[in-house]
């Protein structure tokens, strides 16, 4: 069994788990961060998303050996020294979590656009969220929550 080594949250890792053992479950056993959650386990739902080199993953179905060398980001990594990311406050302002289960795969998946298309309009963020399913359907909050942030990212400039 080979070792995977890959960058995650800005820290060099190896992992020891089979090469087709499924993302999600190095980062939650191997390294203990629990923030992004299992839903599905076909990559449909969305919870399980995380980004690599920038690009949103359904990590339940991507093996640790396609990690190899990428940099692998997780929920945990959005808030620095407490402060919450721009997206994590738009969440909260906005009263985006009810259950909350999948918001850490909303969130990673928003961050796609936060951090490639600040312009994006309704129905391009439409267009990227869909697929992260929210049983408690608070997509008009998600939506509202990303554009807020997506339009405060646009004035800082």
């Amino acid at each position: 069994m080979a070792k995977t080594e890959f960058t995650l949250n800005g820290k060099k890792v190896s992992a020891s788990s089979k090469e087709d053992t499924p993302l999600l479950w190095v980062i939650r056993e191997e390294f203990a961060l629990v923030g992004t959650k299992f839903g599905c386990g076909l990559g449909l739902c969305g919870a399980c998303t995380m980004s690599m080199d920038g690009v949103p993953i359904r990590t339940c179905v991507t093996p640790v050996a396609a990690a190899a060398g990428t940099n692998i980001r997780t929920i945990e990594h959005l808030s620095k020294d407490n402060t919450l990311h721009p997206l994590q406050e738009k969440w909260i302002e906005h009263n985006v979590p009810q259950c909350g289960y999948c918001q850490p795969g909303q969130i990673m998946n928003a961050l796609a656009l936060y951090e490639n298309n600040p312009t994006a309009d309704d129905e391009a963020i439409k267009s990227q969220m869909h697929g992260n399913i929210c049983r408690c359907g608070t997509y008009p909050r998600i939506l509202k929550a990303i554009k807020t942030a997506l339009a405060e990212k646009s004035v800082a400039k």
